[in-house]
């Protein structure tokens, strides 16, 4: 089981870097290469390097399971920003990892939980879903109750302790492949939400305050914990079951309906970020699950984000700033964030105006912005990312803002499958003229 795992931090880190060097390589490589080509030829050679890279990715993070392969999922939200080709490869590692034997599971349950048998009627240790740091399974207690059992796999604990000690290493070279941003930051952020997600009675936390805030929207559920039945590596709920997202996004539902459900999680987004400062920061579309009549059902709780008030106001001034036009208030606005070149200079309307007017266009009127049927708005995030590369090398951004920017920027995404319109400039406007009082 240990070697199935890879709990070594050795070996983990040979892995990881031996990842890192194949991805370097081959992108050098094919620096290279596309000097000898043009046109259509270039860029069909540059896609099939990409695709190859991205499942050298997905193979060896998968297999690393624990902080390795969370980073990787977080790495994979983004796909409105990546070729189709690619995205379709790295959204492997939002669906499924390997399972853990049944055998070992029912040993890692027995062992958290010293009234196990009192309490379960049954378990199915064959999981259902299987994540990064542990699975799901399904179960009924002696009560009758239906539930749903996350268990985490063993030696999660020295796995991720193997892979903080090496990853921030081995990522900081795999992100100098693209960026020369301050990894720092990043890393931090990345590294704290990671060690929350370890306990899971941290999360049950979570779920409890996420329902006391939900009490008065309908249209959010969120199962309620098992208390009895939680422990730090077990967390029991309530089964709740709804419509999978890949049949959400499918053709065979109503459009209207798809509407509904994406206006909720935009909703779901604000109201965290404006309302209680209290969001859910793990945007893949797979902690959610659809109901007929237009509710949403929210789960895996384990990486929540708290948001600093005086951010929360920013965002709110901000997105008020872009609604009003005020694009001279916005580098103002950014610097009383805490975004802001390295010498302390807010950043030049050159910088900030073409970003906000792609936010603009989203919260358009008339006819309403729907996401996913025009990737012209990607594109040109992309080309301005890279018309402005060397101006964006200096810029400072508090650690706070990289689960909120993820967070949102990954919920585009499921707009985005999900092909929503709505009255996203009035929910905008609304929300932040609260936030900002």
């Amino acid at each position: 089981m240990k070697d199935d795992l890879i709990t070594s931090s050795f070996r983990r880190f040979i892995k990881l870097g031996g990842l890192v060097g194949r991805v370097g390589a081959s992108v050098a490589g094919g620096q290279v290469a596309g000097l000898m080509r043009s046109g259509e030829s270039k860029e069909a050679h540059q896609t099939e390097n990409l695709v190859r890279n991205a499942r050298r990715i997905v193979e060896t993070l998968g297999e690393l399971k624990g902080a390795a392969m969370k980073v990787g999922q977080m790495l994979s939200l983004h796909e409105g920003l990546l070729p189709p080709e690619v995205a379709a490869v790295l959204s492997a590692l939002q669906k499924e990892a390997p399972k853990v034997p049944a055998e070992v599971i029912g040993y890692e349950i027995e062992g958290a939980l010293d009234n196990y048998d009192e309490l379960f009627e049954s378990l199915n240790l064959e999981g259902f879903a299987a994540a990064s740091i542990g699975q799901v399974h399904e179960g009924r207690l002696r009560d009758g109750r239906r539930v749903a059992v996350k268990i985490q796999y063993p030696l999660i604990d020295q796995i991720v302790s193997a892979d903080l000690k090496n990853l921030r290493t081995v990522l900081q070279g795999l992100f100098s492949l693209f960026s020369n941003i301050d990894f720092d930051p990043l890393w931090h952020e990345v590294r704290d939400r990671l060690l929350e997600e370890l306990d899971y009675t941290h999360e049950a936390q979570n779920m409890r305050e996420m329902i006391e805030l939900h009490a008065d929207v309908p249209e959010i559920i969120i199962p309620r914990v098992v208390d009895e039945a939680t422990a730090r590596n077990v967390l029991t709920m309530e089964y709740v079951e709804g419509i999978s997202p890949d049949r959400a996004c499918s053709d065979e539902l109503d459009q209207e309906l798809k509407d509904r459900w994406g206006q909720a999680l935009f909703e779901f987004q604000l109201r965290g970020l404006l309302k209680h400062h209290f969001m859910h920061a793990d945007p893949n579309l797979a902690n959610f699950s659809f109901l007929e009549d237009g509710r949403v059902i929210v789960y895996d709780f384990g990486c929540v984000k708290r948001v600093p008030s005086n951010l929360a106001a920013g965002y709110a001034a901000l997105f008020l700033a872009g609604i009003e036009g005020r694009k001279n208030d916005v580098p103002r606005i950014l610097a009383e964030m805490g975004v802001f070149r390295e010498n302390g200079d807010p950043l030049p309307r050159e910088l900030t105006d073409p970003y906000l007017d792609l936010f603009v266009e989203i919260l358009r009127e008339d006819p309403p912005y729907t996401f996913g049927t025009d990737d012209r708005i990607y594109r040109e995030v992309i080309q301005l990312g890279i018309a402005h590369y060397d101006e964006a090398m200096d810029i400072r951004f508090p650690q706070d803002v990289i689960f909120i920017d993820r967070s949102m920027s990954g919920h585009f995404g499921n707009l985005g499958r999900l092909r929503s319109t709505g009255p996203w400039r009035r929910l905008v406007k609304d929300y932040a003229t609260d936030g900002s009082a």
